[in-house]
């Protein structure tokens, strides 16, 4: 009975400490040498095998399905259904524990998210693997720091000003309450007048521009620090029976920190920092929201929440961003005449961490934008820049007049990129499909974007050429090396899986018109209308989020380092269940790739 059973792999991490004696109890240690399969086609498997030492290829007729490493598990599927349905040989010397049938029949029944992992498909798994971390969000906001949550301006005046002063400052500021200094007492002491205490100001009888309001100002203040925590700033509200306190360190005043606040933040970040963006009057404010959207991307992350959930959070928050910075910069009359737009990732509303710009802007056919529109343009680049969304190298933002042109011109330009389809057309073409449009009249980019879909399905060359760009990167085999961490290579999802994933979609929706931009709409409309089955569709959908999950846990973690965020996936860090998650997703990719070349001819090219 081995000792050194490794239960910090996949799915074995899940047991009790008792299922775990089940598991030694069963367990022994078997060896294969190179080249011996250790399963058939057709056999009836009786023990389920882990790694030890050595790798195991799997294989489907004479095609490699996947290769398993050491603390990796086969053949969970067929050892449930009672048959293998691949051929599993021994490509390097082989030590592995085998454990008995019965042992795992007993697991299954006792464990259900041990069941799921080891042999469900990737959906099944997925929801294992959330439902392990669901319960934290909560937890972890409660612990963040008061200094993380919407902390609002604190406005001070003095005792002596009157009443109506101080409503005026109300409405200018758009608050309910002004921190009050007392020099004259001894010592000097700081309180706080809100809305509340102005119905005692009215009802007083006192003449409002002659009552100072510090006859009305309440000096007991409650105050925290920035370092505490958001959790005990609440419990410090209940236990006193207020709906705000000050947040200080020492003398210094940091600001207010309001009960309806704390409120938000913990049921949703994002509403905090859209409450900042929709009141910013400047771009300096909204720079000040912007700085806060990836800190809330890794509070949101850490603590369990779907990326799905979080890249919808990102794309509206982006999307009030810009809109906002838009109304700022642009003059009323541009903003009616025009339709900015977003397209890419952004445009997808499957960005997570800040990348390019990918922007432009659409003018109505007949009108005249004003003369310094090339400076309008150039100030909302560079307020964007300034939030963190650095320019495009290929120039695809407002500031280029490649990008900045009338709804006629786009469509004859979209018209151009169909009929003359070189790279950079088919590129254009690419990103212009993922267009979003974040102000000004939606109606546009309709316009522009159904001449498009009119056009599209009468070229199958082109279609052929636009979705043979799925072949430009990636190997047959060699992502399998990466993931068992042969010369500590590192992953790059974004070229091995997310784009054959998205453009393939992309394609598809382009020759069957599909007008949505998600690559998760596109593929619920590809579904309804049979060109994708449901199973794929909802394998797509699973593994493009998980890739996604991925890329931004190691772009935080490089972010964390003090690295440039990359992207980039260290194959050596992964979880045994992140690695095969990952093998699963890759898997999907690669039939949905053979199902791409099929559908558009790519082997003709």
């Amino acid at each position: 009975m081995p000792n050194a059973f490794n239960f910090a792999a996949s799915p074995f991490d899940c047991l009790t400490q008792a299922e775990q004696r089940l598991v030694r109890d069963h367990v022994d240690v078997v060896y294969f040498p190179k080249d011996a399969v250790v399963l058939e086609v057709g056999a009836v498997p009786e023990h389920l095998f882990v790694l030890i030492k050595g790798r195991v290829t799997q294989f489907d007729a004479d095609e490699v399905v996947t290769t398993y490493g050491p603390d990796d598990s086969f053949d969970g599927r067929g050892l449930v259904a009672r048959k293998s349905s691949s051929r599993f040989v021994a490509t390097e010397e082989v030590v592995a524990y085998a454990l008995a049938h019965q042992a795992v029949n007993e697991l299954i029944a006792a464990n259900t998210t041990f069941g799921a992992l080891l042999f469900s498909d990737l959906g099944h798994k997925l929801s294992a693997v959330s439902a392990r971390h669901s319960g934290h969000e909560l937890q972890a906001l409660n612990l963040s720091r008061v200094d993380e949550a919407f902390v609002r301006h604190a406005y001070i005046v003095d005792a002596g000003t009157d009443i109506v002063t101080v409503v005026k400052l109300f409405q200018k500021e758009r608050t309910t309450n002004v921190l009050v200094r007392d020099a004259v007492s001894e010592p000097p002491r700081l309180g706080i007048f809100t809305t509340n205490a102005l119905q005692r100001a009215i009802l007083s009888g006192r003449p409002l521009h002659e009552l100072p309001v510090g006859d009305l100002t309440a000096w007991s203040l409650i105050a925290v620090r920035p370092s505490d925590q958001v959790g005990d700033a609440l419990a410090t509200m209940l236990q006193h029976h207020i709906h705000r306190v000050v947040v200080a360190d020492g003398p210094v005043i940091h600001g207010v920190l309001e009960a309806l606040d704390v409120f938000s933040f913990l049921s949703n970040h994002s509403m905090l920092i859209g409450m900042q963006i929709t009141a910013a009057t400047s771009i300096d404010a909204l720079a000040e929201a912007a700085g806060q959207i990836t800190g809330m991307i890794a509070r949101q992350y850490r603590s369990g929440t779907r990326v799905g959930l979080i890249a919808r959070m990102v794309q509206d928050l982006n999307g009030r961003l810009f809109e906002r910075a838009w109304q700022l910069i642009a003059p009323p009359e541009l903003v009616a005449h025009s339709c900015l737009i977003v397209m890419g990732s952004e445009g997808r509303g499957e960005q997570l961490l800040k990348t390019d710009q990918d922007n432009g802007l659409i003018l109505r056919d007949g009108y005249t934008p004003p003369a310094e529109l090339a400076d309008i343009c150039a100030r909302f680049s560079d307020a964007l820049t300034r939030f963190g969304y650095p320019p495009c190298p290929g120039g695809i933002m407002l500031s280029n007049p490649r990008w900045r042109m009338s709804a006629a011109d786009f469509a004859r330009t979209a018209r151009q990129w169909l009929v003359m389809p070189d790279t950079e057309s088919l590129m254009h073409l690419a990103i212009f499909m993922d267009a979003h449009t974040v102000s000004g009249d939606a109606h546009l980019l309709e316009e522009v974007r159904a001449a498009l879909m009119g056009l599209s399905t009468d070229n199958e060359l082109m279609l052929t050429r636009f979705a043979a760009a799925v072949e430009l990167f990636g190997s047959q085999s060699g992502w399998w090396n990466r993931l068992l961490g042969d010369a500590g290579e590192r992953l790059d999802l974004k070229k091995e899986g997310i784009f054959p994933l998205v453009h393939g979609v992309r394609s598809l929706a382009l020759a069957h018109r599909v007008a949505a931009t998600g690559t998760q709409p596109r593929i619920d409309a590809l579904v309804a209308q049979g060109v994708l089955s449901p199973q794929m569709g909802t394998e797509l959908v699973d593994s493009l989020y998980f890739f996604m999950g991925l890329r931004l846990k190691a772009g935080l973690d490089e972010m964390d380092r003090g690295q440039p965020v990359s992207g980039a996936v260290d194959v050596k860090a992964l979880t045994t269940l992140d690695r095969d998650l990952l093998k699963d997703t890759l898997g999907v990719v690669k039939r949905f790739k053979a199902q791409l070349r099929h559908r558009f001819k790519l082997g003709a090219l």
